[in-house]
């Protein structure tokens, strides 16, 4: 037997949980040079196997063969390669899938057939791509925008075909024969393919390991669509992703119920409610912020005289208000002839420098300058400039080391 006919027994049997089958090569693995992994590990090659690699959107199955673990499974030119995590001596050797991740891959790639079926058929929007992740699966759809209620038309019909529990059969013939059997998607591909058929509703060249029957894909939910490039993606789960989706969703509905006080039926009408209650309060904050804003600047000038400079300097460290306050203290404070402003924010670490022209500093440079020394981000112009300190805990030093760059004292 030659490495380019292994026989593979998914094609036939999805079902199968171990094998036997002969190793007929093992040899180390070349590490990858992007990887960090340090570990070792194996490429083996058997005459026969269950173990379905990474392809068409589907990805590998994973269990042990012999004593190995099973890493990863490649399809490279007909060849599978197994990633083993130690190596095994050519001879008899069995092998065993993890089912739980072999059912769980079956339902949702089956279902994505279902769906794609359904898709074309109602809708005229073809399936252009397939990916099916650890958490949600996708297909990527062209044609036009799949509105809320074709993606809630297409769960249901797929949902009903579900519990109607119809047949999926494996059908083998060439690009001609399943042509003429219907096939939903034409290859140009020689000699004797395989095809996935749902009975009286889809018939797909597919190499992937699938259910006998729609009932077992159990429940499919459609999550979202959302814009890809030129195509839509389709978010879906099936089967336990399903059941799991569904008890989360209704556990995060009864929190949020929870935290507003409401059934959850009023969980939007409740949450409409809060959301307008708090724009209505931050505006009334952000009202009485300037309010104080002046109010405190309007003192800060009175009670500053200028220095010998000419410059009316009030540097500060302000606390017990959120760092968006320096912002607006330090524009009224540079309203004032020959003014400056230097502040920061103690908890935050923020810093905000303004002036007035007349004042004649650059507070971008001056900014930059003390950043440089203690460290942190930040910029803005030549009369108004903000950032934010790495260690919150120099914010007094932050004004100390401005005011002796521009030889100014408060």
């Amino acid at each position: 037997m030659t490495l380019r006919t292994m026989q593979r027994l998914y094609y036939d049997d999805s079902f199968a949980r171990e094998f036997d089958a002969d190793v007929l090569r093992c040899e180390p693995l070349e590490r990858d040079r992007e990887s960090t992994s340090t570990a070792q590990a194996w490429s083996l090659i058997l005459d026969r196997t269950l173990f379905y690699p990474t392809s068409g959107g589907q990805p590998n199955d994973t269990g042990r063969i012999g004593n190995a673990t099973v890493l990863d499974v490649r399809d490279e030119e007909g060849r599978i390669l197994h990633i083993v995590d130690r190596p095994l001596q050519p001879g008899p050797v069995k092998g065993s899938i993890d089912w739980d991740r072999r059912f769980d891959h079956m339902q949702q790639h089956t279902g994505q057939h279902l769906l794609s079926a359904i898709f074309l058929e109602r809708y005229a929007l073809p399936t252009v791509s397939f990916h099916l992740g650890a958490e949600l699966s996708t297909i990527d759809l062209r044609g036009s925008e799949p509105s809320l209620g074709v993606l809630e038309e297409a769960e249901h019909a797929a949902n009903q075909i579900v519990f109607e529990d119809r047949s999926i059969t494996v059908r083998y013939g060439t690009a001609q024969e399943l042509a003429q059997m219907g096939v939903r998607k034409q290859v140009d591909r020689t000699g004797i393919l395989r095809a996935i058929e749902i009975q009286g509703v889809d018939l797909q060249p597919c190499g992937g390991t699938h259910l006998k029957s729609t009932g077992q894909i159990g429940m499919l939910l459609v999550r979202r669509c959302t814009k890809i490039r030129q195509d839509w993606r389709v978010e879906f789960v099936c089967g336990q992703r399903a059941e799991q989706a569904a008890r989360a969703n209704f556990q995060l509905l009864r929190r949020v119920a929870e935290r507003l006080n409401s059934a959850p039926a009023d969980v939007v009408s409740m949450a409409d409610r809060v959301l307008t209650e708090r724009d209505t309060q931050h505006k009334s904050v952000q009202h009485l912020t300037q309010r104080l804003a002046e109010a405190e600047a309007s003192v800060a000038l009175q009670t500053t005289p200028n220095g010998p400079n000419g410059i009316r300097l009030i540097s500060r460290v302000i606390y017990g208000v959120e760092p968006e306050y320096l912002a607006s203290f330090a524009t009224q404070l540079a309203r004032a002839e020959n003014s400056m402003a230097l502040l920061a924010h103690r908890d935050s670490g923020h810093l905000v420098f303004a002036q007035h022209p007349t004042a004649g500093k650059d507070m971008n440079a001056l900014l930059r300058q003390v950043l440089e020394r203690l460290g942190g981000k930040g910029g803005g112009t030549r009369d108004f400039a903000r950032g934010r300190l790495s260690d919150t805990a120099q914010s007094a030093d932050a004004l100390g080391v401005a005011r002796t760059i521009c030889n100014l004292t408060p």
